[in-house]
């Protein structure tokens, strides 16, 4: 009888307001240069650790979401965080997906720059324990001192790309449709998000 090995999805947490480039070029590496079989784009309604205001309603990011990964089967936008406790806790998105998907192996990608404050998250070590950490390094973070068997650092290309620079860009009329995918850039030029 041959062992079967479960499909591991890596779970990309973010509030995506909005998805960008820098985004999918992320989520691309960590399918290629690692063992994750597919990306699940975990929108969170609220980050505890960010100021609600500037998020666009929840609908419009997940449908941006939805935009950007179109066609791709191994990309897929989740908007499980909408139903769970707000504010949202990763620990508790990670426990009801395990409950819910028994026969996938989950791990969470996450920035070098979150590394740091890692141990302000509920419940943190309980998780890094059960789960795997798949860390994108980021040029302003340390990540030499880890030495956690469940945290790995992969080093990707960097595009030095943020949400809160596109932001800053429409509200100043900037064109940046090169930085977003197409659908994204149509969608925001469309319902005028971000211009005030």
């Amino acid at each position: 009888m041959t062992k079967t090995t479960k499909k591991k999805i890596g779970l990309y947490f973010g509030s995506f307001n909005p998805i960008h480039i820098g985004h999918l070029a992320i989520a691309n590496y960590m399918l290629e240069f690692t063992d994750l079989d597919k990306i699940w784009f975990i929108i969170s309604p609220h980050n505890p650790l960010k100021e609600k205001k500037s998020l666009l309603a929840d609908y419009h990011r997940l449908e941006m979401v939805h935009l950007a990964l179109h066609d791709d089967y191994d990309m897929r936008a989740n908007d499980i965080e909408f139903r769970l406790p707000q504010p949202s806790y990763t620990i508790d998105t990670l426990t009801y997906l395990q409950e819910k998907y028994p026969d996938y192996e989950l791990a969470i990608i996450m920035g070098g720059d979150s590394l740091g404050s890692l141990h302000k998250w509920r419940n943190y070590e309980a998780m890094i324990k059960q789960y795997q950490v798949y860390v994108y390094a980021r040029p302003d973070a340390n990540h030499d001192n880890i030495t956690h068997p469940n945290i790995k650092v992969f080093y990707a290309p960097q595009m030095e790309i943020s949400a809160s620079f596109i932001r800053n860009a429409i509200k100043e009329g900037k064109k940046i449709r090169y930085f977003l995918p197409e659908k994204v850039w149509e969608y925001i030029q469309s319902m005028h998000f971000y211009e005030k």
